[in-house]
């Protein structure tokens, strides 16, 4: 899910992108990637109806494996881009 998240940010944005991995106490495990462009991401495509694609199945993968995603307007990089992130639950 990292590899989606970043590759994401890197594909479609012009500039720099970072990776965020955190795990808590209890084992929830948030993975999040910053990009430059301010724009929301595109509505997930369902897997069952990516199978044909080469691209576009990222974040469709994502709502797939993820207990839950999202993302926010980046306050934290000089007020641009945003972040998008999701959340894996502990084994």
């Amino acid at each position: 899910l990292a590899a989606e998240l970043v590759s994401n940010a890197v594909r479609h944005t012009k500039g720099p992108a970072a990776l965020r991995v955190r795990r808590s106490a209890q084992g929830v495990v948030w993975i999040g990637a910053w990009d430059t462009d301010p724009a929301p991401p595109p509505p997930p495509t369902p897997l069952d109806q990516a199978s044909e694609l080469e691209e576009g199945r990222g974040l469709g993968l994502v709502t797939a494996c993820a207990r839950h995603w999202g993302w926010q307007p980046s306050a934290r990089f000089g007020d641009r881009g945003k972040y998008v992130w999701c959340e894996l639950a502990a084994a």
